[in-house]
Protein backbone atom coordinates (compact mmCIF):
# COMPACT_ATOMS: atom_id res chain seq x y z
CA UNK A 1 0.00 0.00 0.00
CA UNK A 2 1.26 3.34 -0.59
CA UNK A 3 0.52 6.68 -2.14
CA UNK A 4 0.95 7.83 -5.85
CA UNK A 5 -2.24 9.79 -6.26
CA UNK A 6 -3.41 12.60 -4.06
CA UNK A 7 -6.93 12.41 -3.45
CA UNK A 8 -9.47 14.95 -2.04
CA UNK A 9 -12.76 14.23 -0.65
CA UNK A 10 -15.09 15.94 -3.57
CA UNK A 11 -13.44 13.39 -5.67
CA UNK A 12 -15.10 10.71 -3.99
CA UNK A 13 -18.65 9.26 -4.61
CA UNK A 14 -21.12 11.18 -2.12
CA UNK A 15 -21.44 8.61 0.20
CA UNK A 16 -17.71 8.88 1.32
CA UNK A 17 -16.85 12.39 1.13
CA UNK A 18 -17.66 13.38 4.58
CA UNK A 19 -15.10 10.64 5.83
CA UNK A 20 -11.50 11.96 6.94
CA UNK A 21 -8.89 10.47 4.40
CA UNK A 22 -5.35 8.91 5.88
CA UNK A 23 -2.41 8.88 4.01
CA UNK A 24 -0.91 4.89 4.09
CA UNK A 25 2.99 5.13 4.73
CA UNK A 26 3.87 1.60 2.93
CA UNK A 27 3.80 0.28 -0.58
CA UNK A 28 5.63 0.03 -4.14
CA UNK A 29 2.22 0.26 -6.41
CA UNK A 30 -1.12 1.11 -5.66
CA UNK A 31 -2.44 4.64 -3.63
CA UNK A 32 -4.00 3.49 -0.35
CA UNK A 33 -6.24 5.76 2.09
CA UNK A 34 -7.40 4.48 5.29
CA UNK A 35 -11.14 6.26 5.54
CA UNK A 36 -11.83 7.26 9.83
CA UNK A 37 -9.97 4.18 10.27
CA UNK A 38 -13.16 2.37 9.26
CA UNK A 39 -12.77 1.97 5.28
CA UNK A 40 -9.98 1.29 2.86
CA UNK A 41 -9.63 3.71 -0.30
CA UNK A 42 -7.90 1.63 -3.20
CA UNK A 43 -6.94 3.58 -6.49
CA UNK A 44 -5.48 1.41 -9.00
CA UNK A 45 -2.07 2.84 -10.68
CA UNK A 46 -1.64 0.59 -13.56
CA UNK A 47 -4.23 -2.63 -12.94
CA UNK A 48 -6.10 -3.57 -15.86
CA UNK A 49 -9.74 -3.77 -15.28
CA UNK A 50 -9.66 -7.34 -16.19
CA UNK A 51 -7.28 -7.45 -13.20
CA UNK A 52 -9.66 -5.69 -10.56
CA UNK A 53 -12.41 -7.92 -11.92
CA UNK A 54 -10.27 -10.61 -11.09
CA UNK A 55 -9.32 -9.45 -7.43
CA UNK A 56 -13.00 -8.66 -7.31
CA UNK A 57 -14.21 -12.36 -8.30
CA UNK A 58 -11.97 -13.81 -5.72
CA UNK A 59 -12.85 -11.65 -2.38
CA UNK A 60 -16.70 -12.23 -3.34
CA UNK A 61 -15.64 -16.64 -4.01
CA UNK A 62 -14.14 -16.61 -0.13
CA UNK A 63 -16.15 -13.86 0.97
CA UNK A 64 -16.58 -16.73 4.18
CA UNK A 65 -13.05 -16.38 4.93
CA UNK A 66 -10.80 -13.79 6.61
CA UNK A 67 -10.71 -11.14 3.45
CA UNK A 68 -11.65 -7.47 2.86
CA UNK A 69 -14.81 -7.24 2.28
CA UNK A 70 -16.56 -4.79 -0.48
CA UNK A 71 -18.34 -1.63 0.38
CA UNK A 72 -18.16 -0.27 -3.17
CA UNK A 73 -18.57 -1.17 -6.86
CA UNK A 74 -15.36 0.13 -9.25
CA UNK A 75 -15.54 3.83 -9.59
CA UNK A 76 -13.00 6.38 -10.85
CA UNK A 77 -10.63 8.77 -10.10
CA UNK A 78 -8.52 10.68 -12.09
CA UNK A 79 -9.31 7.96 -14.76
CA UNK A 80 -7.81 6.00 -12.18
CA UNK A 81 -10.09 2.82 -11.40
CA UNK A 82 -11.23 2.71 -7.49
CA UNK A 83 -12.41 0.93 -4.84
CA UNK A 84 -13.68 0.95 -1.01
CA UNK A 85 -13.05 -2.41 1.34
CA UNK A 86 -13.86 -2.65 4.94
CA UNK A 87 -10.69 -2.06 7.01
CA UNK A 88 -9.22 -5.07 8.34
CA UNK A 89 -8.82 -4.46 12.45
CA UNK A 90 -5.33 -5.18 13.12
CA UNK A 91 -1.94 -4.82 11.82
CA UNK A 92 0.63 -6.78 9.99
CA UNK A 93 3.46 -8.81 12.03
CA UNK A 94 6.94 -8.28 11.59
CA UNK A 95 8.49 -11.79 12.48
CA UNK A 96 6.36 -14.68 13.17
CA UNK A 97 5.63 -16.95 15.96
CA UNK A 98 4.33 -20.69 15.48
CA UNK A 99 1.04 -20.46 16.37
CA UNK A 100 1.00 -17.34 13.99
CA UNK A 101 1.94 -19.85 11.01
CA UNK A 102 -0.74 -22.48 12.01
CA UNK A 103 -3.21 -19.75 11.38
CA UNK A 104 -1.41 -19.18 8.02
CA UNK A 105 -1.32 -22.59 6.82
CA UNK A 106 -4.97 -23.09 7.81
CA UNK A 107 -6.16 -20.16 6.13
CA UNK A 108 -4.09 -21.42 2.68
CA UNK A 109 -5.69 -24.72 3.14
CA UNK A 110 -9.27 -23.30 3.35
CA UNK A 111 -8.68 -21.10 0.35
CA UNK A 112 -7.20 -23.49 -2.05
CA UNK A 113 -10.53 -25.26 -1.20
CA UNK A 114 -12.56 -22.55 -1.97
CA UNK A 115 -10.60 -22.04 -5.33
CA UNK A 116 -10.02 -25.33 -6.76
CA UNK A 117 -10.53 -26.10 -10.10
CA UNK A 118 -11.36 -22.30 -10.64
CA UNK A 119 -9.75 -20.20 -12.79
CA UNK A 120 -8.89 -16.28 -13.58
CA UNK A 121 -8.70 -14.35 -17.46
CA UNK A 122 -5.33 -13.02 -17.42
CA UNK A 123 -2.00 -13.14 -16.93
CA UNK A 124 -0.51 -16.25 -14.89
CA UNK A 125 2.29 -14.25 -12.55
CA UNK A 126 4.22 -17.01 -11.37
CA UNK A 127 4.50 -19.62 -14.36
CA UNK A 128 7.32 -21.16 -15.75
CA UNK A 129 6.89 -19.37 -18.95
CA UNK A 130 5.86 -15.77 -16.71
CA UNK A 131 9.59 -16.30 -14.94
CA UNK A 132 11.56 -17.43 -17.56
CA UNK A 133 10.21 -13.73 -19.67
CA UNK A 134 11.26 -11.83 -16.17
CA UNK A 135 14.87 -13.84 -16.44
CA UNK A 136 15.55 -12.92 -19.75
CA UNK A 137 14.42 -9.58 -18.91
CA UNK A 138 17.03 -8.63 -15.93
CA UNK A 139 20.03 -10.34 -18.34
CA UNK A 140 21.23 -12.22 -15.54
CA UNK A 141 23.26 -15.25 -16.46
CA UNK A 142 23.32 -16.31 -12.61
CA UNK A 143 19.28 -16.19 -12.40
CA UNK A 144 19.10 -18.96 -15.37
CA UNK A 145 21.37 -20.87 -13.99
CA UNK A 146 19.52 -21.07 -11.05
CA UNK A 147 16.21 -21.87 -12.60
CA UNK A 148 18.00 -24.59 -14.61
CA UNK A 149 18.93 -26.26 -11.24
CA UNK A 150 15.19 -26.12 -9.97
CA UNK A 151 13.38 -29.77 -10.28
CA UNK A 152 9.58 -29.19 -10.68
CA UNK A 153 6.84 -28.67 -13.14
CA UNK A 154 3.81 -26.45 -11.77
CA UNK A 155 0.31 -27.62 -11.89
CA UNK A 156 -2.50 -25.49 -12.54
CA UNK A 157 -4.80 -26.40 -9.12
CA UNK A 158 -6.84 -23.54 -9.10
CA UNK A 159 -6.58 -19.63 -8.09
CA UNK A 160 -3.72 -18.35 -6.07
CA UNK A 161 -2.74 -15.64 -3.98
CA UNK A 162 1.10 -15.73 -4.51
CA UNK A 163 2.07 -12.96 -2.35
CA UNK A 164 1.18 -13.80 1.38
CA UNK A 165 3.99 -11.67 2.68
CA UNK A 166 3.88 -10.29 6.09
CA UNK A 167 2.27 -6.88 5.27
CA UNK A 168 -0.44 -8.56 3.59
CA UNK A 169 -1.51 -10.65 6.74
CA UNK A 170 -3.49 -8.76 9.93
CA UNK A 171 -3.43 -9.89 13.16
CA UNK A 172 -4.90 -8.83 16.27
CA UNK A 173 -3.94 -10.39 19.81
CA UNK A 174 -2.02 -13.02 17.82
CA UNK A 175 -4.98 -13.96 15.82
CA UNK A 176 -5.78 -13.80 12.33
CA UNK A 177 -7.97 -11.11 11.61
CA UNK A 178 -7.68 -10.81 7.57
CA UNK A 179 -5.09 -11.66 4.00
CA UNK A 180 -5.23 -8.52 1.84
CA UNK A 181 -4.17 -7.92 -1.36
CA UNK A 182 -5.61 -10.44 -4.00
CA UNK A 183 -4.34 -8.00 -7.00
CA UNK A 184 -1.97 -10.63 -8.41
CA UNK A 185 -4.08 -13.60 -8.01
CA UNK A 186 -4.16 -15.58 -10.66
CA UNK A 187 -4.42 -19.44 -11.91
CA UNK A 188 -1.21 -21.46 -10.74
CA UNK A 189 -0.11 -24.46 -8.30
CA UNK A 190 -1.15 -24.83 -4.66
CA UNK A 191 2.02 -25.69 -3.62
CA UNK A 192 3.95 -22.53 -5.17
CA UNK A 193 1.43 -20.39 -3.06
CA UNK A 194 2.66 -22.40 0.53
CA UNK A 195 6.42 -22.08 -0.70
CA UNK A 196 5.64 -18.54 -0.78
CA UNK A 197 4.73 -18.45 2.51
CA UNK A 198 7.45 -20.69 3.66
CA UNK A 199 10.14 -18.61 2.45
CA UNK A 200 8.82 -15.19 4.46
CA UNK A 201 7.48 -17.01 7.67
CA UNK A 202 9.33 -19.95 8.17
CA UNK A 203 13.15 -17.83 8.42
CA UNK A 204 14.67 -16.28 11.22
CA UNK A 205 16.53 -13.51 9.40
CA UNK A 206 18.59 -15.50 6.78
CA UNK A 207 18.54 -19.07 8.36
CA UNK A 208 15.67 -21.92 7.41
CA UNK A 209 13.61 -22.51 11.00
CA UNK A 210 12.79 -26.40 10.91
CA UNK A 211 10.67 -26.47 13.16
CA UNK A 212 8.46 -23.56 11.66
CA UNK A 213 8.89 -25.28 8.22
CA UNK A 214 7.53 -28.30 9.84
CA UNK A 215 4.23 -26.65 11.73
CA UNK A 216 3.90 -24.96 8.61
CA UNK A 217 3.54 -28.61 6.23
CA UNK A 218 1.76 -30.48 8.55
CA UNK A 219 -1.19 -27.58 9.43
CA UNK A 220 -1.24 -27.49 5.52
CA UNK A 221 -1.33 -31.02 4.83
CA UNK A 222 0.94 -31.07 2.29
CA UNK A 223 1.62 -34.20 0.44
CA UNK A 224 4.71 -34.28 -1.36
CA UNK A 225 7.91 -34.66 0.31
CA UNK A 226 10.46 -31.79 2.39
CA UNK A 227 13.10 -32.24 -0.38
CA UNK A 228 10.46 -31.90 -3.37
CA UNK A 229 8.73 -28.70 -1.36
CA UNK A 230 12.15 -26.95 -1.15
CA UNK A 231 12.46 -26.78 -4.63
CA UNK A 232 9.26 -24.53 -4.42
CA UNK A 233 10.89 -22.65 -2.12
CA UNK A 234 13.49 -22.21 -4.50
CA UNK A 235 11.27 -21.62 -7.30
CA UNK A 236 9.66 -19.06 -5.29
CA UNK A 237 12.76 -16.96 -3.82
CA UNK A 238 13.93 -16.95 -7.65
CA UNK A 239 10.83 -15.09 -8.98
CA UNK A 240 11.10 -12.40 -6.12
CA UNK A 241 14.82 -11.86 -6.71
CA UNK A 242 14.04 -12.08 -10.13
CA UNK A 243 10.79 -9.21 -9.86
CA UNK A 244 12.91 -7.15 -7.24
CA UNK A 245 15.49 -7.04 -9.32
CA UNK A 246 13.47 -5.31 -12.08
CA UNK A 247 12.23 -2.74 -9.91
CA UNK A 248 15.39 -1.78 -9.12
CA UNK A 249 15.21 -3.18 -5.43
CA UNK A 250 17.78 -4.79 -3.37
CA UNK A 251 17.52 -8.57 -2.89
CA UNK A 252 20.42 -9.75 -1.30
CA UNK A 253 18.18 -11.13 1.63
CA UNK A 254 16.52 -13.60 -0.67
CA UNK A 255 19.49 -14.75 -2.56
CA UNK A 256 21.16 -15.25 1.12
CA UNK A 257 18.03 -17.46 2.17
CA UNK A 258 18.54 -19.91 -1.27
CA UNK A 259 22.39 -20.10 -0.46
CA UNK A 260 20.89 -21.63 3.02
CA UNK A 261 18.52 -23.93 1.49
CA UNK A 262 21.42 -25.04 -0.95
CA UNK A 263 23.82 -25.41 1.99
CA UNK A 264 21.26 -27.81 4.26
CA UNK A 265 19.82 -29.36 1.50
Amino acid sequence: MGIKTIIKNSELPKAYQNYTLTKTKDGNSDTVYFMDDKYVLKVFENKTIQTIQNELYVLELCKNLPVPKLYSEVFYIDDKPAIVYEKCDGKSLKISKIEHIKQIAIFLKKFHRTTKDKSLNGIEYYSEDYLLSLIKKTKNNKFQDIYNSINIKLKHDGIIHGDIFYDNAIFKDDKLKCIIDFTESCNGDFIFDLAVVAIIWCFEEDNLDSEKLEVLCETYELNISMVKFKEYMKYALLYYITTRDLDNRDYDDLLKKMDNINEKY
